[in-house]
């Protein structure tokens, strides 16, 4: 029996995908792709007789049907999802009903838009001196967070962050931000607006302009919001490259010995 691969679509632009990802689309007789979420220009890598469905009319269930039927009838199936399937991606509870019905399942992992926005910003979230710890999370709205992991509880740390599907609740956010004592009115943000599609929009602000800020610029979805002094500021350079430290492959500058 076939197996049914999950694979991520990149943060937008279609050339993000892996070369693994791509050639599954390339050999799938079915795709059933994420909606609004993932590029439409992806699509093009399939097959003329390729079957295509869009998940964003479906409801579980239904998705779940679609891929077991064509499993059993011999045909290549890929699921389809926005960025990296393992963050958001809600592929737990399809590769669980998938193998209670005895279907074998595998990903293929893709460009996240917390990395596609960190590109666009030519940012690096782990800064020696600044921060060695990224917080991937959301604001809790119509689905919850556990409750160890509030927003504010998170803030605390004032480490890097990427703040996912939160957009709509700017002030909120902004208040629980400001609120969990990790950072400051003066903390560099960023907000960007579908990473590394061609409408992609990107703003620079404070945190404590972050609401007002995104109420001028228009955006209320489809983006991703970084905090932290990571975004400017000083920080130390990398021991990696640092002359004056030795690693397993060169020696430190003036040292000497075996």
């Amino acid at each position: 029996m076939n197996t049914v691969h999950f694979v991520g679509a990149g943060s937008g632009a279609p050339d993000l995908i892996t070369v693994r990802g791509m050639r599954l689309l390339q050999e799938a007789d079915v795709i059933v792709y994420a909606g609004s979420l993932v590029n439409p220009e992806l699509l093009s890598w399939a097959s003329s007789g390729c079957e295509i469905y869009d998940s964003a009319y479906l409801h579980l269930e239904q998705v779940i049907e679609i891929m077991e039927r064509a499993v059993r009838q011999g045909k290549k199936v890929v699921r389809l999802h926005t960025g990296d399937p393992s963050i958001y991606g809600a592929i737990r509870e399809q590769i669980d009903l998938l193998e209670e019905r005895g279907i074998d399942c595998d990903v293929c992992p893709g460009v996240s838009s917390f990395q596609g926005a960190a590109a666009s910003l030519q940012a690096e979230y782990t800064l020696p001196g600044v921060s060695q710890t990224v917080i991937l999370t959301r604001l809790e709205g119509r689905t919850p967070v556990p409750e160890g992991e509030k927003l504010k509880n998170l803030a605390s740390h004032g480490a890097s962050m990427a703040i996912f599907l939160s957009a709509s609740m700017a002030e909120r956010l902004q208040r629980e931000l400001l609120d969990s004592g990790g950072y400051n009115s003066e903390t560099p943000c960023a907000v960007v607006f579908k990473a590394t599609w061609p409408e992609e929009k990107k703003i620079r602000t404070t945190l404590g302009r972050l609401a007002e800020t995104m109420k001028e610029s228009g955006i209320r979805k489809t983006a991703i919001i970084l905090v932290g002094d990571f975004l400017e500021g000083e920080y130390q350079r990398s021991k990696l490259y640092d002359r004056h430290f030795s690693t397993e492959f060169r020696k430190a500058e003036g040292e000497t010995g075996g």
